[in-house]
């Protein structure tokens, strides 16, 4: 892997793979009395926020402190962020706090791309989300997800399609899975009214539709997208009810699945909106599967990101236990 994950688009399909076999073997930890292993101690993560993320926050927490490695939260409120402080000097600090990773999520898309080369820092940098760029951690915990399920013989997802389904205009997640998804050789097709595609999105790769009960009878894998209202300065559609009718997936869209299709959405649900309640809660659902495997998939990035800086092996391994070691 390279020294920082800013992009979706810089993993290779052999990148990739490596995270997913990794945290296959981490994400064992999980059913252990001990979550723990030593492979990043006396390593720093920083968890910087400008924006607010319980759930990502917490995921990157928990896969750091798993790993044994020291933790600082750093939220732009109540900061000297908060007081006007730039970028720059923030990062300048944590510099000099010595991180060896900073985790960062920022309403400006390409804010974690400008820390990673402005020579600030010697970190490696992930991007916990940017505006409405990317999310690339979260599109490879998605892909794992889908990969538990129906990889291939522990192959990655040729050939199996996915429907991407909501507010692709506002979503990082949308884009991010669409890059990772074609590179593990997924058929992606994203699912959306007119007015909630970017511009350009032909330039993606990827199918488009405005027919959610067209797409749904070919798909191997259904990710609803939340509608993200506090993104929206304009009316995109004429009511809830209205979106939910078209685009929402409910008891009698389910039926309408493969037997072996998986129901996904990235969090945080807004039920009857976009999911009704006995979806999100049914079998077909991974929707809680994907948080345990959102911390998994984070070690992964985590260890190989940082372990590779020192010339251990990088090559998928896990890295032994402490009643192990």
């Amino acid at each position: 892997m390279k020294r920082h994950l800013l992009s979706a688009a810089d993993l290779t399909r052999d990148d990739a793979m490596l995270v997913l076999k990794t945290a296959e073997e981490l994400r064992s930890l999980a059913d252990r009395p001990i979550k723990k292993l030593p492979a990043l101690r006396g390593r720093t993560v920083v968890n910087l926020f400008f924006e607010d993320s319980t759930r990502t926050r917490i995921s990157f927490e928990a896969a750091a402190k798993r790993l044994s490695a020291d933790v600082i939260n750093f939220s732009a409120k109540g900061s000297s962020l908060s007081k006007g402080e730039s970028l720059k000097d923030t990062a300048l600090t944590l510099e000099a706090m010595g991180a060896d990773a900073v985790v960062v999520r920022h309403g400006a898309s390409g804010a974690p791309h400008r820390l990673a080369h402005s020579g600030w820092v010697r970190s490696s940098v992930v991007n916990a989300g940017d505006g409405t760029h990317e999310h690339p951690t979260q599109a490879l915990l998605d892909a794992f997800t889908m990969w538990r399920h129906l990889g291939q013989g522990g192959n990655d997802l040729e050939g199996r399609r996915v429907a991407i389904v909501g507010d692709v205009l506002h979503s990082r997640v949308a884009r991010s899975n669409a890059l990772l998804l074609r590179t593990l050789g997924a058929e992606v097709t994203l699912v959306a009214p007119p007015t909630l595609f970017p511009v350009g999105i032909d330039t993606w790769g990827v199918e488009t539709s405005y027919d959610l009960d067209a797409v749904l009878p070919k798909a191997d894998v259904v990710m609803m997208l939340r509608v993200q209202r506090e993104r929206m300065n304009a009316s995109f559609f004429p009511t809830a009810r209205e979106y939910s009718r078209r685009y929402g997936l409910d008891g009698k869209r389910m039926r309408a699945l493969q037997d072996h299709t998986i129901v996904m959405h990235p969090g945080p649900m807004v039920r009857g909106m976009e999911i009704t309640a006995d979806v999100a809660d049914s079998d077909r659902s991974v929707i809680v599967e994907q948080v345990t495997n959102g911390v998994a998939v984070r070690m992964a990035v985590l260890y190989l990101l940082l372990s590779g800086a020192d010339g251990a092996d990088h090559h998928g391994a896990a890295p032994e236990s402490e009643n192990d070691a």
